[in-house]
């Protein structure tokens, strides 16, 4: 994809300082501009690249002023940083597949209900009674179950398995090989020693605006549904166990783990591998550092904790300071 400078400054409601014909075909990092690549300058602490970058095209708040000659052509707008998320959010839509299209080799029946403008590619399978809403892309070698309901403009990566009856809203994004709706953990130990499965008949309801990383698995519920809430953001490479249901807008960064029937508030941020012990209940704006493990419930809202069990992160850093210092003793 390629853009000029004017073609930009028009996108982003900006204005061109310098060559408005300048093109641009590719992203970089201003550490790493270079001739035909579009940047962004928005924290100061990289302000010797806005001199040294050789990129043809460079973003910047409206409000900077230079303190020595800048060789790239700059398109000032009102915040840098937005404006290069917008920007690559408009490039990644442009490179998606989308229009009506299903592949000879996709399978799918009479009773399957396509919105308008779904794409679906080839060896992927949608089921009996399954709805797919308007604008939604499923790519190659993609499984959707039998009873399923998927909303508007979803997009599902290859090799993304749902299985039958699960519920998934709009907009959501389900990137390469996660796994919706597998049996949750369940066994029963016998008198000989062995164990006995525990069935589970739930589903799971996705809400709107979540995107679910790759390789990540989000069980299905014993009974009832396993949840995850409105503008919920899951790395990959994470496990939601049976049961839980996780709050609107609550992130999480990779390899996380949350264990059967945990129930986790709104707008949480969970830092990489994560545990979260089952059946406990977290309340909403918690913070938890990367690896932290979570045995008890967390019932004030608000605090950043670390450790293994977790700690408030001012308790921590004062007790690994005495640790430190023992060890050097």
């Amino acid at each position: 994809m390629e853009f000029t400078a004017k073609q930009l400054a028009q996108l982003l409601k900006g204005t061109v300082d310098g060559d408005e014909n300048a093109r641009a075909t590719r992203f970089a990092k201003i550490e790493h501009g270079k001739p035909g690549s579009l940047c962004f300058f928005a924290n100061p602490k990289y302000e010797q690249y806005v001199y040294e970058t050789k990129a043809s095209i460079l973003l910047v708040n409206k409000d900077f002023e230079p303190k020595q000659p800048v060789a790239a052509t700059m398109i000032r707008v009102e915040n840098a940083y937005t404006a290069v998320a917008d920007l690559l959010r408009y490039a990644a839509k442009k490179k998606r597949k989308s229009g009506r299209h299903r592949s000879l080799r996709a399978h799918y029946f009479l009773t399957t209900k396509f919105g308008r403008n779904v794409y679906v590619g080839a060896y992927s399978h949608v089921g009996h009674h399954t709805t797919v809403g308007d604008d939604t892309v499923i790519y190659e070698h993609v499984y959707i179950g039998d009873d399923c309901r998927i909303g508007r403009g979803c997009i599902f990566y290859p090799g993304v398995r749902i299985y039958p009856g699960m519920v998934i809203g709009d907009r959501v994004i389900i990137h390469a090989n996660a796994v919706i709706g597998a049996d949750g953990f369940g066994n029963v130990p016998k008198p000989d020693g062995t164990w006995e499965k525990i069935e589970h008949l739930g589903n799971v309801v996705i809400g709107n605006d979540v995107e679910i990383g790759a390789n990540t698995t989000i069980d299905r519920a014993q009974m009832e549904s396993t949840i995850i809430g409105n503008g919920v953001k899951i790395d990959n490479l994470c496990m939601i166990a049976h049961n839980v249901q996780i709050g609107d807008n609550t992130v999480m960064a990779a390899q996380c783990g949350i264990a059967g029937s945990a129930t986790i508030g709104k707008n949480c941020i969970f830092g990489g591998q994560v545990g979260i012990a089952g059946h406990i209940k977290i309340a909403d704006h918690t913070t938890l550092g990367a690896q932290a493990g979570v045995i008890g419930n967390i019932r004030k809202s608000g605090e950043v904790l670390v450790g293994s069990p977790v700690i408030p992160v001012r308790t921590y850093m004062k007790a690994y300071a005495r640790f430190k210092q023992a060890g050097e003793e």
